[in-house]
């Protein structure tokens, strides 16, 4: 196939495209700079402009792009650029691909767990109803941008990803070296659930996604349960040989992180009903077995 991905230098494209490449596909990344190199397509979704005919024989389209929801405080200014580059970068995938004489089979668009809010320990799968909050907002929107392209009969795959366990970024490449100082614990209570999937098995259900017909629509990406944030810390601190005594209260994470120390507190519960009823077999399916594939292997960009 000849895949077209949109994000590829993030925590999971840079994963995926070599993985994609090592099974024989064709990847083009999409960048927002001129094209210097073969596989490179040019694309600047901040003024909406994507050429149909540059993706003229895509297979595949997967759209993994978005600035980091935890990269900075959530001044007014970053939580707009947190919308523009999910919701207007899928905007102009789709109406690129919705102009084209012959579209894609499937268009996976990214999404996340962010869309159920804080839940408690209710369990969550694909049909839950949507949550509140900013990020549920945004990811709903998210969502709904990629949806105009199933009209004109292209498959549309939604992947709600949880944290992903890893080494190299996120939310778990900023926990790692903590921990590794032994100065990591419990955020607030730690009774919130966080629903996690290993990197390698993020990019693994991403490939089922594009090869298997029978999904579509919200997918949650996650592991098989979910663990709660005081158990996570357990591990992790074990993992690495480390004490985790230390724990930060709800209002020094508020003062440090402003409006995403909510996030950081809230708890979703996420079952990936989807993936299982499609018969998909998690590598990692505990967290032990994330943060050991993380820290022995996930130094290595392709993570395979």
């Amino acid at each position: 196939m000849q895949v077209v991905v949109s994000g590829a230098s993030g925590l999971i494209g840079s994963a995926l495209v070599p993985a994609l490449r090592a099974q024989g596909h064709t990847v083009k990344r999409l960048v927002r700079r001129d094209v210097q190199a073969d596989d490179e397509l040019s694309w600047d979704p901040t003024n909406d402009v994507m050429s149909s005919r540059s993706l003229a024989g895509t297979d595949a389209v997967i759209n993994l792009a978005g600035a980091g929801v935890g990269d900075q405080r959530w001044t007014e200014q970053y939580k707009r650029v947190i919308r523009e580059s999910r919701v207007r970068g899928t905007k102009t995938l789709a109406a690129a691909i919705a102009r084209m004489p012959q579209p894609p089979k499937v268009f996976i668009s990214a999404s996340a767990i962010g869309y159920y809010g804080d839940r408690g320990d209710e369990e969550l799968d694909e049909s839950a109803a949507k949550g509140t909050g900013f990020l549920s907002d945004v990811v709903a929107d998210w969502e709904d941008a990629s949806h105009p392209v199933t009209e004109v009969g292209v498959r549309v795959v939604n992947p709600r990803t949880g944290l992903v366990v890893s080494s190299a970024g996120g939310a778990w490449g900023r926990l790692i070296p903590l921990f590794s100082f032994g100065l990591g614990g419990r955020l607030g209570s730690g009774k919130q659930y966080w629903s996690f999937i290993s990197r390698h098995d993020a990019v693994r259900g991403l490939i089922t996604m594009l090869a298997d017909d029978r999904l579509s629509g919200p997918v949650n990406l996650t592991a098989p349960e979910a663990i709660t944030n005081q158990d996570a810390t357990k591990e992790l601190a074990s993992a690495l040989h480390r004490p985790a005594l230390m724990r930060v209260p709800a209002w020094a994470l508020q003062r440090v992180l402003g409006e995403f120390s909510t996030e950081s507190l809230s708890s979703s519960r996420v079952v990936p009903r989807s993936l299982t009823n499609a018969g998909f077999s998690w590598d990692d399916p505990t967290m032990e077995q994330s943060l050991t594939r993380a820290l022995r292997s996930d130094k290595s960009a392709t993570d395979r």
